[in-house]
């Protein structure tokens, strides 16, 4: 997939809740358990960062990676 093609979208393979943080792990080509726990990890310690809000934000406004949406022509 070439970067113009890239886009993100929640993951419908690695997720535990809505597939949001899979869906980052496969845009920026990261491992999804280093994502999960970088997020817990910053969310638990950053009073400006609040975690759980922007993940319901994220899964609200982030499309669902689903494939039967690329049609070939």
């Amino acid at each position: 997939m070439s970067q113009s093609e890239k886009k993100l979208r929640r993951s419908t393979s690695e997720k535990v809740v809505a597939g949001v943080l899979g869906g980052l792990a496969e845009y920026f080509g990261l491992d999804v358990t280093l994502v999960r726990l970088l997020y817990v990890v910053v969310s638990i310690f950053s009073a400006a960062f609040p975690g759980l809000l922007v993940y319901i934000i994220l899964w609200v406004v982030m499309p669902v990676n689903d494939s039967s949406t690329n049609y070939q022509t």
